[in-house]
Formats: C-alpha cells, structure tokens, sequence
C-alpha cells in the first residue's frame, strides 16, 4: 500500500489519536458530517483530519480519531457512536474489517 509524501500513516495516526470513535456511516455523510466538523472545530476537540472506515457485519463505520479521552466522550454524547480500539482492526487485505469482540484470524 503507498501513501501520498506528508500523509501520516494509520500507525502514527494510532498513537497520536489513541482515543476512537466509530460511528455508522449514513451518520457522518453530509450536512451530518459538515456539522460534525464544525462542532469539533467550535469545541476545540483535538480530532485527526484523517478518518479512516471500518465494516462489521455488513455495516459501514467511519472511525473519527481523538487525542484525548473527554473529547471523543464529548463527541460521543451529541453523535453516538461507540468506542474503538484499533487493537480489533484487521491485518493485511483485511485492514478494514472490525473484529469486535471476536477473535481474529491470524
């Protein structure tokens, strides 16, 4: 997989924004998410630019990346969503699906 020169990687992204929230996808599109953006930006919530999208069970998350704890729980209780650890993320080709509570395969 290659990046763009500048483009943080998903590790760095990892480490910097260790606090994730995934919320389904027809949640974010939109005027949802322009307001999303606005919300974080009037708040100051210290959130990375760069989501990234995740599938479980035949559903689409998108994943908005917090440096610290409060902040994503203060997005969390205007927009919902639930906490996600990049620990159940996918490997390889599969590095976009969402093993939550399961097992993943080696």
């Amino acid at each position: 997989m290659s990046r763009r020169k500048g483009e943080i990687t998903p590790a760095t992204i990892d480490r910097m924004y260790p606090h994730q929230v995934a919320l389904l996808a027809e949640l974010s599109l939109g005027k949802l998410g322009a307001e999303q953006d606005a919300f974080c930006h009037g708040k100051r919530l210290l959130r990375c630019e760069r989501m990234h999208f995740i599938f479980h069970e035949d559903r689409h998350y998108n994943v908005h990346c917090f440096a610290t704890k409060a902040h994503a729980e203060t997005f969390m209780e205007k927009y919902g969503g639930e906490p996600f650890d990049p620990k159940e993320r996918g490997k390889g080709v599969n590095w976009n699906r969402w093993y939550r509570n399961q097992a993943k395969p080696e």
